[in-house]
């Protein structure tokens, strides 16, 4: 999500952007998901790529306004990837290839996946720019209760009216998703020692990371506040986000002595 906020912003458009993500229900996620029926992902991705080049328009990251990087992982080369030239969404659509959720996407001839599996928590494309602030957004807070209760046991259901096709990504996602969220108590299995051994190994490069460069603000968000495909809860995540910056950018403020604005 951070290539792709970032991105969006980059190119003058994070308010259109946040028009249409809060106006999502839940069925309209849905559709935008796009089964790969192949081996390397659950999703091919192209759909919402499209979707979002028609929303903001395509365009090159060395015609941005602002400077913009992406980060990928060459997963045959073992690095990480900076990208900072050609399409706008083909360096968006490399850089949120999550492992088995999206296929790995061809870039510049290479098969990349989400940087996240080498950077979580991606300062150093900052260190060359001029900036006033580095302010890193961390996603791996630890579980904080902030989920909404009626989103707790994962049993929201809005089946009625959607496609048997839509209906069987739902059950899916959902299935996926309480997996992601157990809170340690349940008999793991084969898939949930891969998730949570995924997850345990990104917080720990993301808190090595910040030790290596340090940012002057971090916002650290709870990992439970959300899950993976909750992007018709635009609108209240906005605002948990809205107001931990705030906290922060006042807590940075007012330590060093100045006025919050």
């Amino acid at each position: 999500m951070g290539a792709l906020i970032g991105g969006v912003y980059a190119a003058g458009e994070l308010e259109t952007y946040k028009d249409w993500v809060t106006a999502l229900e839940k069925r309209d996620v849905l559709r935008l998901l796009d089964l790969s029926f192949g081996t390397t992902g659950l999703f091919k991705g192209e759909r919402i790529i499209e979707t979002l080049k028609d929303l903001v328009g395509e365009c090159d990251i060395e015609d941005l306004p602002i400077s913009f990087t992406a980060v990928a992982t060459d997963i045959e080369q073992e690095k990480e990837v900076w990208l900072t030239k050609g399409p706008l969404f083909d360096a968006i659509r490399a850089s949120i290839s999550v492992p088995t959720v999206f296929t790995p996407y061809e870039f510049n001839g290479r098969r990349l996946l989400d940087g996240g599996l080498v950077n979580p928590l991606p300062i150093a494309p900052t260190l060359r720019d001029t900036t006033d602030l580095t302010i890193a957004v961390s996603l791996s807070g630890r579980p904080g209760g902030t989920r909404r209760p009626e989103f707790e046991d994962g049993k929201e259901r809005t089946r009625s009216g959607l496609t048997k096709y839509h209906a069987r990504i739902q059950k899916f996602i959902e299935d996926l998703q309480e997996r992601l969220t157990k809170d340690g108590t349940e008999d793991w299995d084969f898939l949930d020692v891969i998730w949570m051994s995924l997850d345990t190994m990104q917080n720990t490069i993301a808190r090595m990371k910040l030790a290596a460069y340090t940012p002057d603000i971090t916002i650290t968000i709870s990992r439970d506040a959300a899950r993976s495909f909750e992007f018709y809860r635009a609108r209240e995540l906005i605002d948990l986000g809205r107001s931990a910056a705030r906290e922060m950018l006042d807590k940075k403020f007012n330590d060093d002595g100045g006025e919050s604005g």
